[in-house]
């Protein structure tokens, strides 16, 4: 192989016969940057930022207090940023945050406003039709929150009664399943977010609100008083949580991936669910006391971005 001192000694008629070797392919061309076949590498190197998709009442996933946002969702993000700034040599690479809801999650991402999306999204087919995900971070399942004065206990409970979830989320579909030719004579109501959701069963305007459990445990733990509420009924889904981003982009997808299995065989994840599972966390000091279930430590043996839908 010539390096670029030999290639210098060359005389001057050879130089040409050097590069038409190399356009065939007999001399190896210099290494592409680890940027170059990556839209959206490139993109966060010419900003100068990544732009870091977060919600604001997932608790403990990514939610905000003192004014930022935080989460066990989020310090993985930021795990991924820092990956990012070594591959492009870009130490001083800025986070900007972008704000999402359940409903505009989705679009923030495919319409480019942000690079990850780190919450509590459920990695399903339909959704991988217009995104990507990463390694699943929790395994949660679908159940309700009620009113422990309510004497709901089970799905065949709820019957003829008002039941609430997020608008854009997997549980309020199951929950239309379940209603299915009104079977359940239900009233479905949609909440804009979580906090919505959680204060109409807080209010009274909701008998039940059908979320992912972890949340629901979450939202109860927060409350200003816990024993009000209970989280019952047998679990509707099985939600493996992931990182979203772009879709069509392998080499940034093969980044995030990388970092997020590395966190994982480093005992990195293991800690950071510590944090946010099974100590106090902000804005009140709540420990939710989840223990890693028996599904999430098994996927962490051998990680990978297939799930079952």
């Amino acid at each position: 192989m010539f390096d670029s001192g030999s290639r210098r000694r060359l005389p001057a008629g050879l130089h040409a016969v050097v590069a038409l070797l190399a356009c065939i392919g007999l001399i190896a061309a210099a290494p592409a940057p680890a940027h170059a076949a990556s839209p959206v590498l490139q993109r966060i190197k010419e900003a100068g930022a990544i732009r870091i998709a977060h919600r604001e009442s997932s608790v403990p996933f990514s939610f905000v207090a003192d004014g930022k946002p935080v989460g066990y969702a989020v310090d993985l993000c930021l795990r991924v940023a820092d990956a990012v700034r070594a591959a492009l040599k870009q130490p001083n690479l800025k986070v900007e945050w972008v704000p999402v809801t359940p409903a505009n999650r989705i679009p923030a991402i495919v319409d480019g406003k942000a690079d990850l999306e780190c919450g509590s999204t459920t990695n399903n087919r339909e959704r991988r039709e217009q995104v990507a995900f990463t390694i699943p971070h929790y395994i949660a399942g679908s159940r309700m929150l009620v009113k422990t004065a309510s004497n709901i206990h089970k799905w065949s409970d709820l019957k003829g009664k008002t039941a609430v979830s997020t608008t854009g989320t997997t549980p309020l579909t199951v929950l239309r399943t379940l209603n299915e030719g009104n079977a359940m004579q239900l009233k479905i109501v949609e909440a804009k977010d979580h906090a919505e959701a959680f204060r109409m069963v807080e209010q009274g305007k909701a008998d039940a609100f059908v979320m992912d459990d972890v949340l629901l445990y979450g939202l109860r733990a927060n409350a200003g008083k816990p024993a009000d509420y209970a989280i019952t009924g047998d679990l509707l889904t099985i939600e493996p949580y992931a990182i979203m981003l772009p879709k069509h982009d392998a080499e940034f997808k093969k980044l995030v991936d990388q970092t997020l299995i590395n966190a994982i065989y480093d005992q990195d994840t293991q800690k950071l669910y510590r944090k946010w599972f099974q100590s106090p966390i902000p804005p009140r000091g709540v420990n939710l006391d989840i223990p890693m279930s028996y599904l999430l430590r098994d996927s962490f043996k051998f990680p990978s971005d297939k799930v079952a839908d």
